[in-house]
Formats: C-alpha cells, sequence, structure tokens
C-alpha cells in the first residue's frame, strides 16, 4: 500500500525536529532546561499518537509492506526506501510508546546539560524508528549504526561513576560486530545488484555463500541483542546509564537484534538458518540458565536486571530459530512485553534510586510500609518478569517454549529450567527490597511515588496486565506476515533438500530440527 502521505517520514524524524527547537533555545539556564524539558515531552507524546495512526490504517489482511514511501537517493547505487509490514510496524509503535516515559523519568534526576540530554534522546528516537522503518540496507545500516552515538554519549555524559568506560565498551562491543554486517551488505549488492530488502528476501543466494552472509550478520545482532558470550557489555551499560538510558537500552535497542533476525537471517538466508539452529539454540539455552545463576548473586538492582534481560533474549534467539509459527510469533511478543517491562522494572529502580542515590539490594528492605503504591508496582512487573499467567511476560515465553518443542524436545526442557530461575532471582529481589522490617534509618521518611512517577508507571502496569489476558491485537497484526515467513522458509529448505543432500543432518544427531 502507498500512501501519498509520508506518515513514516514524518513519525520518524519529528523527534528530529523538537531536537532542534531545544537546540536554538536562548534563554538562562534554569529556563532552558525546563523548556527543553517539555519541548522533548510534547514532540515523543505527539509521535507516539501519530504513530498509532499507522497501527489503525494497518491492513491485517495482508504480508505486504505497508506505507510505502521510496525516492531516489545516492544516485542509482540505493533509495531512500521505507515501510512496515506485520513484524516490524509494532516496534515503532513500541520506541514511540517508551520515549514520553524516559523524558518523565528524566525531569528531575538529570539537571546538568538538559538541553544536550534531551536533544541526544529526540535523536536517538529518530534514528531507532529509522530501523524499523527502513526498507534499503545501506538506509537500515546508517540507522543501526548511528544510533550508537547518542547512547554512546547519554551512557557517557550522564551516566555514572565508570560512566566512560561503559559507554566504550558498549561502543566498541557493537561497532565491531557492523563492521562484518558492513562487509556482507557489500557481497549482497555486487551478488543481486540491489540493496533493496524486499528484492533481496526474495533472492536465492548460493548455499556457500549464504553461510557466511549469516555469519556476518550474526556478528552484529548477537552483539546488540546481546547473545551469550558477547554480553558482558550490557551490565557495565545498564549499571553506568541514567535510568531513561536503560529503559531505552533493554526496551528497544536490544529488540534491533531480534528484528534482525526477522526481518534479515531467516527470510534471505534459510539454508543458513537451518543449519546454524542448533548453534543458536545452545548459545540460548546457556544465555537462559548461566545468566539466571549469574543474577541471583548479585548485590545491584541494575545489573541483576540486566542479566535477567539476557536470559530473557535467549528465549527470543530460540523462538525465532525454531521457525514454527508458535516460536516465531512468541519470540516477537516475547520482544514488545520484554520492552515495556523490562523499561518498567529500572523505572522502578530509578524511584528508590532519586531517593537514596544507591542501587544496592542490602540497603533496603520493608518498603512496603512506606511506599505500597511502589510495592504495587513493582509487584506487577515482578510477577510479569517472572513469566505469571495473567501478564504479557507469560504469553511470549509460553509460546517460545511451545514453538521449540515442535522440534527439539530437549532444548525445550532445558529452557523451561529458565521460568524456574526468574522466579528465585526475581522474588529474591523484592523480597529483599520490598518486605522484611523497616530497620534502617535512611528509609523511615521515604516518600512513596508522586504524581509524576504514577504517570510514567500507570500505563505499562495497564500495558502488562491487559496484553497478558488479552494478546490478540498483536497476534492480529503479527499472524500474516509470521505465517509467509515460515511458509517461505520451509519452501526454501525444501527446494534446497531436493537439490542437495550434503547438508550435514543436524536431526539425526538429535541437535536440530
Amino acid at each position: 500500500m502507498t500512501g501519498t502521505f509520508p506518515i513514516l517520514s514524518l513519525i520518524t524524524f519529528l523527534p528530529l525536529v523538537g531536537a532542534l527547537i531545544i537546540f536554538v533555545i536562548r534563554a538562562d539556564e534554569e529556563v532552558a532546561a525546563r523548556n527543553a524539558r517539555w519541548v522533548a515531552l510534547w514532540t515523543t507524546a505527539i509521535t507516539f499518537i501519530m504513530s498509532l495512526t499507522i497501527w489503525v490504517g494497518f491492513d491485517e489482511t495482508t504480508a505486504d509492506f505497508q506505507f510505502v514511501e521510496q525516492a531516489e537517493w545516492l544516485g542509482n547505487a540505493t533509495n531512500y526506501h521505507m515501510g512496515v509490514d506485520g513484524i516490524s510496524m509494532l516496534f515503532v509503535i513500541l520506541t514511540t510508546f517508551l520515549m514520553p516515559f524516559c523524558i518523565l523519568a528524566s525531569w528531575e534526576s538529570i539537571q546538568v546539560r538538559v538541553k544536550e540530554y534531551m536533544i541526544a534522546f529526540l535523536l536517538l528516537e529518530t534514528l531507532m524508528i529509522g530501523v524499523f522503518c527502513s526498507l534499503d540496507l545501506v538506509l537500515f545500516y546508517l540507522f543501526f549504526e548511528a544510533g550508537l552515538i547518542p547512547m554512546f554519549l547519554i551512557i557517557g555524559i550522564w551516566g555514572g561513576v565508570r560512566r566512560v568506560y561503559a559507554s566504550f565498551k558498549f561502543f566498541l562491543y557493537t561497532l565491531a560486530g557492523s563492521v562484518l554486517m558492513l562487509l556482507a551488505i557489500m557481497a549482497m549488492y555486487w551478488q543481486v545488484g540491489t540493496t533493496d530488502i524486499p528484492t533481496l528476501m526474495a533472492a536465492d543466494f548460493p548455499a556457500e555463500m549464504q553461510t557466511w552472509l549469516w555469519l556476518a550478520f550474526f556478528a552484529s545482532f548477537a552483539v546488540k541483542m546481546p547473545m551469550w558470550p558477547v554480553h558482558t557489555w550490557l551490565p557495565d551499560a545498564h549499571v553506568e546509564a541514567p535510568t531513561a538510558g536503560s529503559v531505552i537500552l533493554a526496551g528497544i535497542l536490544l529488540k534491533m537484534g531480534g528484528y534482525g533476525f526477522l526481518r534479515f537471517s531467516l527470510p534471505m538466508f534459510p539454508i543458513a538458518s537451518d543449519l546454524f539452529a542448533p548453534m543458536v539454540f545452545g548459545l540460548s539455552v546457556i544465555a537462559i540458565i548461566y545468566t539466571s545463576f549469574v543474577a541471583l548473586v548479585q548485590e545491584d538492582m541494575k545489573k541483576l536486571i540486566a542479566y535477567s534481560s539476557v536470559a530473557h533474549m535467549g528465549f527470543v534467539t530460540m523462538g525465532i530459530f525454531a521457525a514454527t509459527t508458535q516460536g516465531v510469533q512468541g519470540g516477537i511478543f516475547q520482544m514488545l512485553s520484554h520492552g515495556w517491562i523490562s523499561g518498567a522494572l529500572f523505572l522502578c529502580v530509578g524511584v528508590v534510586y532519586d531517593r537514596m542515590h544507591t542501587r544496592e539490594i542490602s540497603a533496603y528492605g520493608g518498603l512496603a510500609k512506606r511506599m505500597p503504591l511502589y510495592a504495587f508496582a513493582f509487584m506487577i512487573f515482578t510477577m510479569a518478569n517472572v513469566g505469571l499467567p495473567g501478564t504479557s511476560g507469560f504469553v511470549g515465553e509460553f509460546l517460545t517454549i511451545i514453538g521449540v518443542f515442535q522440534v527439539n524436545t530437549t532444548v525445550a526442557m532445558l529452557a523451561t529450567t529458565g521460568v524456574i530461575l526468574s522466579a528465585c532471582y526475581a522474588l529474591f529481589l523484592y523480597r529483599r527490597v520490598i518486605f522484611g522490617a523497616l530497620e534502617k534509618d535512611t528509609l523511615k521518611n521515604i516518600l512513596d511515588l508522586n504524581l509524576r512517577e504514577k504517570l510514567t508507571l500507570a500505563p505499562l502496569i495497564v500495558a502488562t496486565i491487559f496484553f497478558g489476558i488479552y494478546p490478540l491485537p498483536i497476534f492480529n497484526v503479527t499472524a500474516v506476515s509470521v505465517d509467509n515467513l515460515v511458509a517461505n522458509y520451509s519452501a526454501a529448505l525444501e527446494a534446497h533438500a531436493a537439490t542437495d543432500s550434503s547438508v550435514p543432518d543436524f536431526a539425526s544427531l538429535g541437535l536440530g530440527r
């Protein structure tokens, strides 16, 4: 569906307009900071409202890209090509949904260089939306890589004590993986003669070439998610980042890796995806179990939630590469749900950090007596993180396990232990922070949620419970696109099997499909 009104470009670049307005604000520091906050809040709120029009006008009966925009760019080499399908559209909504909460969470905690901080966040929003809307590989790569810059600055300038170390580690890890993806993009252009994503999805790359291309893209997306063992940048980045930075890291940036697997690895390199699925299953199971045990021994609340994110992303990669309808649907739903649940958990940590200026679990205890509303909100998100039925966290995990069970029962059984372990570390955190005696003098005058914090957490609670009970609106959007993806993937494997019997039979070894 090609519209005459460039709605995707408007949504993508509207935050950039807000950033330019903030840039030209001229006033004393206090007035400029106040104006910057309000401009950023209104810009992100309007962007979210406008993004909902995509959902309203989205045709759920087709797997084709919709709201397509195309124009000549960079000569004949590449085009400015934008569009969304049932897989990418909801990630655009998730991005615009979380951004106003990031601005609200930074309202009082950020007091230094407020203008620059808000500009960085608005620029980051434009780049993140661009990743999910791009239908050209060069355009995708530019958005994908440019997003490193504002997040690097957000961690490095407004982060904690070790912010410089954490920001450089984040930047170098993610950049190193993406260099290989750039080489793969060049190879694909030389092979097909275009960087147009829909054209490349329909291309038939040779099996040997698929292997190398898959590995190059995997290097970038695995770091971004992040998968074990290239996950070590994430805890450091989360601990040092300001609260809103952690929300975006967990809520959106991690999802770019999973989105990349869905947009590129499975549809463009199906033979290689099937070949390497056992490796992905192994890495996913290790991530789920190992990082859950690591989370159990953490004394920093942010670091515990960061390791929890790595474990939950293990369910996503496992579901995606199961390449079953339930597995892929579960992976997408898990990414969306984890986006607002993990973001909400980091916001909850930010609430008490703003009051006590420590994230050490041992510094708290008995908060239920002084902060009942906070205890209730924290409980909802903790239960969702565990995967309690009735919350959105349950739906994604359940579907991914069902999807993987159809392919490999051993992998599914091992992954299920992660659900038990997540209950251990999440309830351990909640018990030590919320329950027990209120013995520490520093906590006896702590205040419950204020109006701004209530407005920040309430919509996230609603989303967690609503989509946990009624996930159909999300499945209606993704169903046709996922069915099309799985059908094309299976057809490609069948065609290859009919012409080539040299591919190793992992299934006979009990490892693969």
